[in-house]
């Protein structure tokens, strides 16, 4: 509605458009007109009610019906990937395997994921004791752009499972994904069990605030920055409400001294370039002991500069964009301001002079804790290499960061690779192999990278009333007055 505000008129919600860009060219893509206050309310209605039925179905058949959502993706594969490729500018066949890791999460869900929600009998003077995973209801999901399909998949499926439904917020820049997400979904479950809201960025506080306090909605979620993620957890304790957060990383990648060299350049290299770097478990501080320092530098620096930045949907091309232009203009701030304090450029260090939000893909060493690169979250293809004299200080650089998301620890050794991530803070630890997820183990991180889990068992169980049930026994087995004082 149109309102008078100090003698000013303010553009009604209804009328605003949220604008799609090319990140690989600057040019415009669709136009989306914004939710009103009714649609949002509505779109919330539809996620209510469809909890309270959604609920009531089987979980087997939740399962199964889940399990068709993925055949729903692959029959839409190609399509879906090259929307993705457009709106943010992953290379297509990141594009193309990021549907399929969705497709393949709603397998193994349909296939082992009621298992995960059957009742848990304990042993107690009880008749009967046991536990039970009940649904809360709606769950609103404020979403991230650079894995538009598999960060809201990564936590929907699973909380869907659990006999949940979900009001999506989506990121502005990927509105086409988030409404193609409601299709897929709607293709083979009932309207509601997840409806995407479509929100003009300067409302979404506001829009967010307003649902979180609303009684509708059970819960919420979040990936994205440590901002956002402060504004939402707020929002959520001041209502009693639930919140899972999954928040930015600066994750360690150490090489130490035993470590496969060539191995361990080649994937540092793939997880800092995967997705031009814009993803929140790349490794972007790599850490090495100083007897081999040299020979990494020369193996990373090689794998790094020869990746192919262009086109994402040209053939060949490893390296797309930045998804928006101000991202580009950060991050290249962040790598002048730590070049000025005194980072060397191994390679890179610029963005690149063509149409697009390009950044080369670059190596920076002689970083200090002092710089940008090292202390804040580089959302891009830039890497901090850092030279360390032993496993003790490698340990002190790794957790020399307000983040805990995940660690890569690279060793021909186990135990030792153990031993030294074992003292590394964050919430997954992974062994001579780069950071990923999957959906049979549970993913999340701690310090100011979030806190709550999704993925696995735990992450099915999230959004979950874990209630108890006591059965007390018969009269003649219920113990005197005496044994019980």
């Amino acid at each position: 509605m149109t309102s008078e505000t100090q003698g000013r008129t303010e553009t009604p919600i209804q009328t605003r458009t949220i604008d799609t860009v090319n990140p690989s060219t600057g040019r415009p893509l669709r136009s989306y007109p914004a939710f009103s206050e009714e649609q949002i309310d509505q779109a919330l209605a539809d996620a209510y009610g469809a909890a309270r039925a959604w609920r009531g179905v089987a979980v087997e058949e939740r399962a199964r019906r889940l399990g068709a959502v993925g055949g729903v993706l692959r029959s839409r594969r190609e399509e879906l990937a090259r929307l993705i490729t457009a709106e943010m500018g992953k290379p297509l066949p990141e594009a193309l395997a990021e549907i399929d890791k969705c497709a393949w999460q709603c397998d193994q869900y349909a296939t082992s994921g009621a298992e995960l929600l059957k009742p848990e009998h304990i042993e107690t003077a009880a008749e009967s004791s046991y536990i039970v995973y009940e649904p809360l209801g709606v769950v609103l999901a404020v979403m991230p752009w650079n894995f538009p399909f598999w960060q809201l998949f990564r936590f929907a499926v699973p909380a869907m499972l659990a006999g949940n439904t979900v009001l999506l917020k989506h990121s502005p820049n990927v509105t086409g994904s988030a409404l193609a997400i409601e299709e897929v979904f709607t293709a083979e479950l009932p309207r509601g069990v997840l409806r995407t809201l479509v929100v003009h960025e300067s409302d979404v506080p506001a829009v967010a605030d307003r649902l979180i306090a609303d009684s509708r909605i059970a819960a919420v979620t979040l990936t994205g920055s440590t901002r956002a993620g402060g504004h939402v957890a707020a929002a959520a304790g001041k209502a009693l409400k639930k919140s899972v957060l999954e928040l930015g990383g600066s994750d360690p990648f150490v090489v130490l001294a035993d470590a496969d060299l060539r191995t361990a350049a080649v994937h540092a290299a793939k997880s800092r370039l995967m997705c031009a770097g814009q993803t929140c478990i790349a490794a972007k501080r790599v850490i090495v002991h100083a007897d081999v320092a040299d020979e990494f530098e020369r193996l990373f620096v090689d794998a790094i500069a020869a990746a192919t930045v262009g086109d994402p949907t040209a053939e060949g091309t490893s390296v797309g964009p930045l998804a928006r232009a101000d991202l580009l203009d950060h991050l290249e701030h962040q790598v002048r301001e730590s070049v000025a304090q005194g980072a060397k450029v191994l390679c890179g260090g610029e963005r690149i002079d063509r149409e697009g939000n390009f950044f080369a893909p670059t190596v920076l060493t002689n970083v200090t804790r002092d710089m940008p690169v090292f202390s804040e979250e580089t959302f891009g293809p830039v890497a901090a290499l850092i030279r360390v004299q032993d496993d003790e200080e490698a340990i002190a650089v790794a957790n020399d960061t307000e983040y805990g998301l995940a660690a890569s620890v690279w060793s021909r050794d186990v135990e030792h690779a153990l031993a030294v991530g074992g003292r590394i803070e964050s919430g997954c630890l992974f062994v001579n192999s780069f950071v990923s997820s999957d959906p049979r183990v549970p993913f999340g991180g701690i310090k100011r990278s979030g806190y709550g889990r999704e993925l696995g068992a735990a992450g099915v169980r999230e959004f979950t009333n874990v209630r108890s049930v006591w059965i007390a026994p018969t009269a003649a087995q219920q113990p005197t007055a005496a044994a019980t004082e």
